[in-house]
């Protein structure tokens, strides 16, 4: 009965085993999760930043199970337990290898940079064109104004032109006007001494030709002069003759009136302005000793 009795203790230590297994594949198992986990965390197509570790913390083991109590019987000799077995060692995993770049994150910065380039470079010809563009509006409006001061210049021009010529024609108009007038003042003059000199001749001649009819009287003295109005007809004819201014002495103006009425006709010059000094009124003056 004692034998058959400590029989079922014999087996007990297989459960143990067992355990220790379970706990083994648990451990294998954390230690597959959290590789493939850290693996499993790259999200493309950000960059990611992995810390490296050179070996991966050892994991504690897991605290030892404490044994049932066992239960105690008397006179009964159980067998010693069988020693688990040690928990093997987790190994120790090589550190991953550096990651290699990410070729799409890559790409992506190579086009923002060239896309960058390539609007620097579009900035920059927009800039170029706008400075040609400015250039030549200012090159077009200073010909513009170059162009508008030329033709300013030309029609000051031209008006300075047409001012000297009309002030030249003004000028040669009133040369012309002031030789005209000195011509005809010199002509005037000239025919005014001509028609003087004319007149003087026909005075002379009528004072000579009253003179030798006069007939003075016994008693007159000195020179006297006495001035008479003769109205004469264009041929010459006295008309009448009257005494303006007194000699003083009335035998004496007597007989140059009736000398002047014997000289009719009284010689005339045929010159139309010089016989005007003499027709239709002669003022006549006489003196006996002249």
């Amino acid at each position: 009965m004692i034998l058959a009795a400590d029989a079922p203790h014999a087996s007990r230590p297989a459960p143990k085993i067992l355990a220790g297994a379970l706990a083994l594949g648990v451990h294998a198992l954390f230690v597959l999760l959290l590789v493939f986990g850290v693996s499993w965390q790259t999200h493309r197509p950000e960059a990611v930043m992995v810390d490296l570790w050179q070996a991966l913390p050892e994991t504690p083991p897991p605290p030892a199970r404490p044994r049932p109590p066992q239960p105690v019987k008397a006179a009964v000799k159980t067998p010693e337990p069988a020693k688990p077995a040690p928990l093997p060692k987790p190994v120790e995993k090589e550190p991953p290898p550096p990651k290699a770049p990410d070729i799409a994150l890559e790409k992506k910065k190579a086009e923002a940079d060239r896309l960058k380039k390539l609007q620097a470079e579009q900035a920059a010809e927009e800039k170029a064109r706008v400075e040609e563009k400015a250039r030549a509006e200012a090159a077009r409006v200073a010909r513009d104004k170059q162009v508008a001061e030329q033709k300013r210049q030309a029609l000051l021009r031209q008006m300075e032109a047409e001012e000297l010529k009309q002030q030249l024609a003004a000028d040669t108009a009133a040369n012309e006007a002031r030789l005209a007038r000195l011509t005809q003042a010199r002509a005037a003059s000239k025919r005014q001494a001509e028609v003087a000199s004319v007149v003087g001749q026909y005075r002379d001649q009528i004072s000579a030709k009253v003179r030798g009819n006069t007939r003075l009287p016994d008693n007159l003295k000195g020179n006297p002069q006495v001035r008479c109005l003769v109205k004469l007809l264009p041929t010459g004819e006295v008309l009448s003759v009257r005494v303006t201014q007194s000699s003083g002495n009335p035998a004496y103006d007597d007989a140059v009136v009736r000398a002047i009425e014997k000289s009719s006709p009284l010689p005339l010059p045929s010159d139309r302005d010089a016989r005007a000094a003499f027709v239709p009124e002669l003022s006549f003056v006489h003196r006996p000793k002249e």
